[in-house]
């Protein structure tokens, strides 16, 4: 399409941009690969036989795999009409070939014993602008149902509405505490739209990916990024990577513990492995040795001869850790601790005082225009003083001194 011709885009969120020339009125769709979370790279491209079987994208976390009954060329980036439960569906062919075989054991999908969907067709033109239309409804729809769930009294939030490609079916996406009925709520909705309505329940992780945002780190959150499978998170993960069990700090924008939290547990737990529990102090020819920190990743165990100070640190190897433990219950004593090992101070300080405003602050600066300060005002006092000149009657010290004198003179 030329630059001089006018025509209306339309992202519709599902990895392609459709454009239509308001000239000619032809639908041109431009395929966006990467663009999505839901994609997958395609490492087996050009290896292997051609397959019938294809995967097909819908909106949000929405795929499927479906055989061309079509006898078209299908390839990926083709926009497509699929067998629909009740209907037709519009999607897009993200995967063809060998790597389809590899995503479907990967899903747990047998092709021999499940049934899988049909495509129809290719998508034409009237197919795409009806499913336009069905996109521009979807925020109007999604308004109009929170206001109905909250004048019905629901304890429920609607997060999204995806409209089927023919335009007779949507799914509203919702998200509550408990289980709500809504059977009511069905027949409200399908006498106000006009159209099959499907329930689906998703989390508080799934609405912030629909959401999207910017995390703590700077970066897109990963529930929007790269995320469509979301895994337990406990309180477990963060005293594992012996993090402060600040809710705040673990928070992420969905209210629920951060995804990030299971990034390193493994290696924590595969460092862990190798770091021996320590539960009675450690005996030396000089004395008591207390474990009073770890460094799990460096696997390096801190002692000090004083259990109630961390002024002086020794720093051992785990493995040195372990021998001197089977020593210590052979009855063996090592020598000190303080004869081959120089003590450490601590290397990092608690995130208590994390949330102090002045934390950023240069104190050198500070101190340096504080003293700038009371060196201009003593200046400044000087200058008074000298432009007033010398008080009359000498000042307290003549005074007191000639009152003296006056004093020892009348004696």
């Amino acid at each position: 399409m030329t630059d001089n011709k006018e025509s209306i885009k339309y992202d519709c969120f599902r990895g392609c941009t459709v454009s239509q020339d308001e000239a000619s009125g032809e639908v041109n769709c431009t395929y966006r690969q990467g663009c999505c979370k839901l994609e997958d790279y395609d490492w087996l491209h050009g290896v292997g036989c051609k397959s019938d079987i294809f995967e097909v994208r819908f909106k949000n976390t929405r795929k499927g795999f479906y055989v061309n009954a079509s006898g078209q060329n299908v390839k990926v980036g083709d926009m497509v009409i699929v067998e629909a439960a009740n209907g037709h569906d519009l999607g897009i062919v993200t995967l063809e070939g060998a790597i389809v075989a590899k995503q479907m054991a990967c899903k747990g999908v047998d092709p021999k014993q499940t049934e899988l969907k049909k495509i129809y067709r290719k998508a034409k033109q009237n197919d795409i602008l009806k499913w336009q239309e069905a996109i521009a409804r979807e925020q109007e729809t999604m308004i109009k149902s929170r206001r109905i769930a909250a004048e019905m009294g629901l304890d429920m939030k609607i997060g999204d509405v995806e409209f089927q490609g023919d335009g007779t079916k949507a799914i509203f996406y919702y998200i509550a505490d408990g289980r709500v009925d809504f059977r009511q709520l069905i027949k409200v909705f399908a006498e106000e739209f006009r159209i099959r309505i499907e329930m689906k329940q998703i989390g508080a992780r799934q609405e912030a990916g629909l959401i999207g945002g910017l995390g703590v780190c700077g970066r897109e959150l990963c529930c929007a990024n790269y995320i469509s499978s979301f895994q337990s998170i406990t309180t477990s993960a963060a005293r594992v990577q012996d993090l402060s069990l600040n809710p705040q700090k673990l928070a992420g924008q969905c209210g629920k513990l951060k995804c990030c939290l299971n990034y390193e547990v493994a290696n924590y737990l595969d460092a862990q492995s190798r770091i021996p529990r320590v539960s009675e102090p450690l005996e030396f020819e000089d004395g008591f040795a207390y474990l009073m920190k770890t460094d799990i990743l460096k696997e390096m165990m801190y002692f000090s001869y004083d259990k109630s100070s961390m002024a002086e640190l020794f720093p051992l190897d785990a493995y040195e850790v372990a021998e001197i433990i089977k020593m210590n219950r052979n009855g063996i004593k090592p020598e000190s601790l303080k004869s081959d090992i120089e003590p450490h101070a601590p290397e990092f300080v608690t995130a208590v005082g994390d949330d102090s405003i002045t934390r950023f602050d240069n104190t050198d600066k500070k101190r340096k225009k504080n003293r700038g300060r009371s060196q201009n005002r003593g200046q400044q006092r000087d200058d008074r003083r000298r432009d007033r000149g010398p008080r009359q009657g000498g000042g307290r010290q003549n005074q007191k001194k000639n009152g003296g004198e006056q004093q020892h003179k009348d004696a």
